[in-house]
């Protein structure tokens, strides 16, 4: 897509600020240099661009990045409804910053250090400096509280400057490489600069889960900062904590646009073309990639080379089309794979080639998407045998290309699709004999086996789009870090005014408002400080405590460990437990039956999504997606809506976060709620919770009741705090203002 736009701006344009930006190493435009030397912009191409495109446009949103032209400046302009803020690199910058320190020392490290890292004091000098630029570029670009998204393994310091330079801000970070296990990143000299660079940001977001998990040891290793689930406390100047979040938000394509290039008659042309220009083989394989270490280029040329030698496969039958399109020509490991490389195919074509067939087309240069389309058309089997891979966009652009419902994928399950794609054909591809075998099996496969996988690969590409990713990680990012940490004076006032009730209830959720999510539910446990404001309550006169959940009583009890005259109501109030040692629940015959169907329903949808666990009540089940990608969670939980409306018509169906719960007698938290306010004869109730289930509290709360929502979202409440941090200093207030009431009385009684 081309622009006229001029790559300059009016004079006003560092005076502009914007409400969500976007900061990479490269600007998502390039310059255009006509014949007679004008100058112009156009898009670049790249499923990052596609994914944010959109969002930049109808958000007010500007991109910060480097233009692609050293030692030149420019000024901010406009390209396709998308504000651009180029940032000047030197070509010093690009020697040291991105050749040196980037691409020599902590790709190779994070990339399990298949080729040897180099470290060099005056490229970590680079890289700090080119950081500050990029963070100034940005702070100065965003607007108060806007959201910056920073991008990808050369900015990793960029979150911290920001953080310090503009507190107000939202900032989230992706890496789209993978981040390696402790043992390798110790290696590197700057290992808690690093670590202390993203945890500037309020969610880090990487490829694998696998990848969050060893960002979150290395934290542990070298900060000894608390992290449970995805939740990281990292202590603030303050003296407070701040909460980050780091998951996997597993990228992907614009899946659609690329089936529809493949439905184009003149695309589907040009693979009959390339087929009859091959030979007509029975078999075309592909191997796509940047000519890089990492992509196991070498492993699949040996492979194929042996197969050839063995005469399991010939080269009249099978041809390898290799496209290595160049990477980083002027860094020496890369210049060696170069060399490498063209000499396996070299000596491979000359041992096996004939006349009329070539063993390894080899192709050393890009190609437009059209032609890739075309390519991944013509072939049967698509070859990713990446030794160490964040993602691999290729293997999910080879499915969705695949309208046709044919081809075969052998994936390495060394790359990050491996997690999504289990259909494919998984490969160690160290095994040599094991990616030969793969190789054999794929061209021999039956046309229904190929039929089947590949339709559900499609099914998983197609649900998890570049879109779903941009939108998910967004929304993870906006809605934990929206709301500012602290109590505001507002919430102060409020409960100073409830707290004069001479009989007071304070009721608690316990998952995210007392405890932080976490992926195991058991795992769960009140933050620091909870269970001393709690006792601080109970001593006091007039002031009952309850815990409201939508867990079973037992596993309430089981998590929260509450002291004895803390009052428990479960499972949306199906169960209690007040003042006494016993729990109230009794289910009749049919509703015992009902369950049964439930567990055999929910069972067998969750065995066929990946991240998805049953949670037994002793009223219901609760179907948790959490683990699973947004689009497999939301579809699970949809089947299981469908499948039950059916078989138990009328059941209690309740929506929380990544939960959906099912119980055979209806009951909600403002159900307990209301229950626990006769049994008390409160005059007055305090009410927090973080979840969908809680705004039924929220709800029957009355006139002089104060609700507290637990971080961002919609809500009844009219108060909210950022995250469950805050809880303990919230009840730590109510237990001031009674105390401060309790002595002031006494002194005027005496």
């Amino acid at each position: 897509m081309s622009s006229s736009a001029e790559p300059t701006a009016s004079a006003d344009g560092h005076d502009v600020t914007y409400s969500l930006v976007v900061v990479s190493n490269r600007l998502p435009v390039e310059i255009d240099v006509a014949d007679d030397g004008t100058e112009s912009w156009r898009t670049s191409p790249g499923g990052l661009v596609t994914a944010l495109e959109p969002l930049m446009r109808s958000s007010d949103g500007a991109w910060v990045g480097w233009p692609g032209v050293a030692d030149r400046t420019f000024e901010p302009f406009e390209n396709d409804g998308i504000s651009i803020v180029p940032v000047r690199l030197s070509e010093a910058d690009l020697e040291d910053y991105y050749e040196g320190f980037s691409n020599d020392t902590i790709w190779p490290l994070y990339h399990d250090v298949i080729a040897p890292p180099s470290f060099h004091r005056e490229w970590w000098d680079a890289y700090v400096r080119v950081n500050r630029r990029f963070a100034e570029a940005a702070a100065a670009a965003a607007s108060t509280g806007a959201t910056v998204w920073v991008h990808d393994y050369q900015l990793q310091l960029v979150p911290r400057m920001l953080r310090e330079a503009r507190p107000d801000l939202v900032i989230g970070f992706f890496n789209h490489i993978p981040f390696p296990p402790y043992g390798i990143y110790a290696q590197l000299p700057w290992r808690k600069q690093i670590l202390d660079g993203l945890l500037g940001a309020d969610l880090v977001g990487f490829q694998r889960l696998a990848d969050a998990g060893n960002f979150s040891r290395a934290v542990r290793r070298l900060y000894g900062y608390p992290t449970r689930g995805v939740a990281i406390d990292v202590p603030a100047p303050d003296g407070q904590t701040r909460r980050v979040i780091a998951k996997h938000f597993p990228i992907s394509i614009d899946a659609a646009s690329y089936e529809e290039l493949a439905r184009d008659p003149e695309v589907q042309a040009r693979a009959r073309q390339i087929r009859e220009d091959l030979g007509n083989p029975k078999t075309i394989m592909l191997g796509v990639d940047r000519l890089d270490y990492t992509k196991g280029i070498a492993h699949r040329i040996k492979a194929f080379g042996e197969l050839l030698a063995d005469g399991s496969l010939s080269v009249e039958d099978v041809t390898l089309v290799q496209v290595a399109s160049p990477s980083r020509e002027r860094v020496g490991p890369y210049i060696a794979l170069r060399d490498e490389i063209e000499l396996a195919v070299g000596r491979l074509n000359g041992d096996f080639s004939t006349i009329s067939h070539t063993a390894i087309s080899y192709h050393h240069h890009g190609y437009p998407r059209e032609e890739m389309v075309a390519l991944y058309l013509a072939a049967d089997v698509m070859l990713v045998t990446a030794l160490r891979d964040g993602m691999n966009l290729v293997a999910k652009e080879y499915v969705a290309v695949r309208f046709d419902r044919d081809g075969v994928l052998v994936l390495s399950e060394f790359a990050g699709a491996a997690d999504e794609l289990k259909q494919a054909v998984l490969i160690n591809p160290h095994d040599i004999d094991g990616v030969k075998a793969a190789i054999l099996r794929a061209i021999a496969m039956p046309r229904p086996e190929r039929q089947r996988r590949m339709r559900a690969l499609r099914r998983k590409v197609f649900d998890n789009d570049v879109a779903a990713w941009s939108s998910s990680f967004l929304r993870t990012l906006t809605e934990g870090a929206a709301v500012r940490p602290g109590i505001p004076d507002a919430l102060v006032g409020a409960l100073r005014e409830v707290s004069g009730a001479d009989k007071l209830l304070v009721a608690l959720d316990f998952d995210g408002t007392l405890a932080p999510h976490v992926d195991r539910p058991e795992d769960a446990r009140a933050v620091d400080g909870t269970r001393g404001a709690v006792q601080r309550l109970l001593d006091l006169d007039g002031v009952r405590v309850a815990f409201v959940s939508g867990r079973a009583l037992v596993s309430l009890r089981y998590v929260s460990d509450p002291q004895d005259d803390v009052l428990l109501t479960g499972s949306h109030g199906i169960e209690v437990q007040l003042d006494t040692a016993d729990i109230q629940l009794d289910l009749v015959a049919a509703e015992l039956e009902q369950l049964e169907t439930l567990n055999r329903v929910l069972e067998g949808i969750s065995a066929s999504v990946e991240g998805t666990w049953i949670e037994r009540k002793p009223a219901g089940r609760a179907l948790h997606t959490r683990l699973a990608t947004p689009q497999a969670g939301q579809a699970a939980q949809k089947e299981a809506r469908d499948q039950l409306s059916v078989l138990i018509p009328g059941m209690t169906v309740r929506a929380g976060k990544d939960v959906l719960e099912f119980a055979v007698r209806g009951s909600t938290k403002g159900d307990a709620l209301e229950r626990l306010r006769e049994y008390t004869g409160a005059d007055r109730v305090f009410y927090a919770g973080d979840d969908l289930t809680d705004e039924d509290a929220f709800a029957v709360l009355h006139e002089g009741d104060l609700g507290l929502k637990i971080g961002a979202g919609p809500s009844l409440a009219g108060y909210r705090v950022r995250g469950p941090e805050e809880v303990p200093r919230v009840l730590g207030i109510i237990a001031d203002i009674r105390e401060a009431a309790a002595t002031a009385a006494e002194a005027r009684a005496n």
